[in-house]
């Protein structure tokens, strides 16, 4: 029976994957969004699509030096993200980026995520972009999850 594991990177810019602890594929997208904001129906319908057993999702916070309107806009898009997944019914475990990018042997580099991403489901076509360093970001999240799970 499939295991499957959430990664989700927050935010407009932000990224799901979907993991499979069986078959350990990796199906990754960037968070869907309608007029700048998080499309809480798409996004809800690709969740209960997949039947994930768990979410990993990034514990992030304010950032020192973003303006009030970017950090409105990403707390925000967080809190929608959060609810989606609690009304999917889905248990959901924040992990901060250091624990996760520590645990990969990462720095804050997102390049590192994507490069890391790509060698580790080589052949898959969701990383190749510079700008798929959310959909790398999510997968490695859903790969932590399933590494703790082992």
């Amino acid at each position: 029976m499939a295991y499957i594991i959430m990664g989700l990177d927050p935010g407009v810019s932000g990224a799901i994957a979907f993991y499979d602890c069986l078959t350990k594929s990796i199906v990754a997208h960037d968070t869907p969004v309608v007029a700048g904001e998080i499309d809480c129906d798409t996004l809800s319908r690709m969740i209960l699509e997949a039947k994930p057993n768990v979410c990993i999702i990034e514990h992030v916070h304010a950032v020192r030096g973003n303006g009030v309107t970017s950090s409105f806009n990403f707390g925000k898009s967080y809190g929608m993200v959060r609810g989606v997944v609690a009304c999917c019914n889905v248990p959901l475990h924040l992990v901060s980026p250091s624990v996760w990018k520590r645990h990969f042997k990462l720095k804050a580099d997102k390049e590192e995520s994507r490069a890391l991403a790509l060698m580790t489901w080589p052949g898959v076509n969701m990383f190749g972009r510079k700008k798929d360093h959310g959909r790398a970001e999510a997968a490695l999240m859903a790969k932590y999850g399933a590494d703790l799970r082992t």
